[in-house]
Parts: C-alpha cells; structure tokens; sequence
C-alpha cells in the first residue's frame, strides 16, 4: 500500500519535473557526485564588494580544516559587524564551504555581516564526531579573532542547511556545555538531526524518487556512524538525542511539510519550547527538502528565504541595542 504524502507545492513540482531523481545512494554514486564541480563561489562575488580571506586551523588531531572569511569590503570598520558563521548542507558526504553559500551571501549584502564558512571533513572518511568537532574548532577560531576580523562578538549566528542545520545544532549544543564561544542564535535549514530516521516523515518519504529520501539518510548516516551502535552516538552527533535542550540560544527552524526531516525538525522545535526556550519554527506547505536552494526563484522559497532574513533583522538589532541582556530561552 502507498504510504500517503502531501502533496508538493504546485510551483516546486513543475519545477521539479525537469530534474533527475533518485532514491538511493551508494559508495559508486557518491563517487560520481563528488567529481561534479563545486559552486562558482567566483560568480556569486563579482557583483559584490566583498573581501576575501582563505585561512586554515588546525583541526583537535591537527588536519588542517579550511575557512573562508568573507567581508564586506568599503565599510565603516569602527563599527563591529554580526557573524554568520556558515556550515553547508550534503548528507554530511558530499558539499564544500561554499555549498549553499549564495543563502549567507545575502545577510552580507543586508546587514553588513561578516560570512565564515567552514570545510569540515566529510564522511565516510570521516566519522563520529570528527563533523561536528571541526565545525566547532572553527567557530572557536571566529570567536577568539573577533577584534582581528571586526566582529561583534554578542552577534555571531551559527548557521546552516540540511547536514549543515544538524552539525550547526550540535556545535551549539557543544558551544552550550563547554560554556564557549558565546551564540547569539541557532539558525536550523531543513536540518539533519536524527540518526535514527524513525519518524512518520523518513517513512513517507522512503521507496520514492526524491531529492533526499529516506534511504540517501540511511546512507549519510551510516557512513558517519559505521559500526556505532545506538548507545554509543553522541547528542552532538545526532542532536535529536539530546535530552536536556534548556540553555539555547535562541532558535530558528524551518522546513518543508514534504519531506524527510520535517517530524524530526518539528519535534526539536517543541522540545525547546516545552524547556521555557525560545524556538521559530515555519513548516512551508509542500516544500520539499531544500527547495529554497534548488529553487531560490520560486514564490514558495523567496518567501520563506525573506523570512530568515526578517527574522536575523529582528535578532541582530535586539542585540545590536542590548548586547548583555539574554534573548527569551538563553541562559542568564
């Protein structure tokens, strides 16, 4: 029997029509998605006034992990700048730092912020929690060359889509309980937060043709997990474990209502709040997983693109005016 599913924004399925789909993904696929070329990052700057900057750090066994710096060139540089500190989406196998990276690009061009986006190394070469750890020796970076880099450092939003939102997540929750750097917020793209890939959502969107579906998750999760049983994944791994979500910075999620991650998202969101944090969720009536991305042109993602950033406007000057006051659901 044919699970039932919603069904896809009108816009998003002709869209959709014209693009090669798949439901699975293997060691020999992955392959030949890795020699496609990465985004153009060239492209997306030359219509912009950005100063550019390529640094690595080390990484906790020492691997070099790399860093693009990316500021706004031409600009009062007495007044500190908000920080996005970008992570790209790819199941956590495939992508680079400037994956996705046209989506910060535009809080640079609005609010003047200073986008870092990090090369965490990838999976299956990778695994456990080696993501997430170099995600967060980057940030630790950022927030250590704050005065360097003309950052404000009561304004760094930690970032990212689909794979990028879940090691966001976890960076955030590390940042949390290592009590460092400090997070003005979270903001969580479609993310990957559960290993476990239980939920009505990751079975509605199993045995279809998708641009995500339940057993490509299968797959990144496998490669990053490997022989883990379920007792032994870390919350920073996969958040989703996570069982005490008090102490957060404050949140943003979105998502689609047609696709994989949805429950997973949602239910983060809920348990945020049921903690006394501060949490916006959107789910985007038939959005697919990354369409925003995939799509940046159709009505449904410029609206739900315009949303983020309204919603960083709104964040940025509250800690703009009062840097020292906590955010409804931080800490004090």
């Amino acid at each position: 029997m044919t699970m039932a599913r919603p069904a896809l924004d009108p816009e998003l399925r002709e869209l959709l029509a014209d693009m090669p789909l798949m439901s699975r993904l293997n060691p020999e696929v992955l392959a030949q998605l890795r020699q496609l070329p990465s985004t153009p990052i060239e492209s997306l700057l030359e219509h912009r006034q950005v100063d550019r900057r390529e640094i690595t750090v080390p990484a906790k066994d020492g691997a070099p992990i790399p860093l693009s710096v990316l500021s706004p060139a031409n600009t009062d540089r007495t007044t500190a700048a908000p920080c996005v500190y970008w992570i790209h989406g790819g199941g956590m196998v495939m992508g680079d730092r400037f994956s996705q990276i046209d989506i910060p690009l535009e809080w640079l061009d609005q609010f003047g912020a200073v986008v870092v986006s990090v090369d965490y190394r990838l999976a299956p070469e990778a695994t456990g929690a080696v993501l997430v750890e170099d995600c967060y020796q980057g940030l630790l970076w950022v927030a250590e060359h704050t005065a360097e880099l003309g950052i404000d450092p009561a304004r760094i939003v930690v970032a990212g889509t689909s794979a990028g939102g879940g090691l966001a997540a976890g960076v955030t929750l590390l940042a949390r309980d290592l009590g460092s750097p400090a997070i003005a917020a979270q903001m969580l793209i479609c993310p990957m937060l559960d290993h476990r890939n239980t939920t009505i959502s990751s079975r509605q969107y199993s045995g279809v043709p998708g641009v995500w579906t339940g057993e490509m998750n299968a797959f990144g999760w496998g490669a990053v997990l490997g022989d883990l049983t379920d007792a032994e994944v870390s919350e920073y791994v996969s958040p989703a474990l996570a069982e005490d979500l008090s102490g957060l910075p404050t949140t943003y999620i979105d998502t689609g209502s047609a696709e994989v991650f949805r429950d997973e998202d949602t239910d983060y969101a809920t348990r945020i709040w049921a903690v006394g944090g501060q949490a916006e969720l959107h789910v985007w009536a038939g959005g697919f997983h990354g369409f925003d991305a995939l799509y940046p042109q159709a009505h449904i993602s410029t609206t739900a693109r315009r949303t983020r950033t309204d919603w960083l406007a709104r964040l940025l000057e509250l800690r703009r005016i009062a840097p020292l006051t906590p955010v409804d659901g931080d800490r004090p």
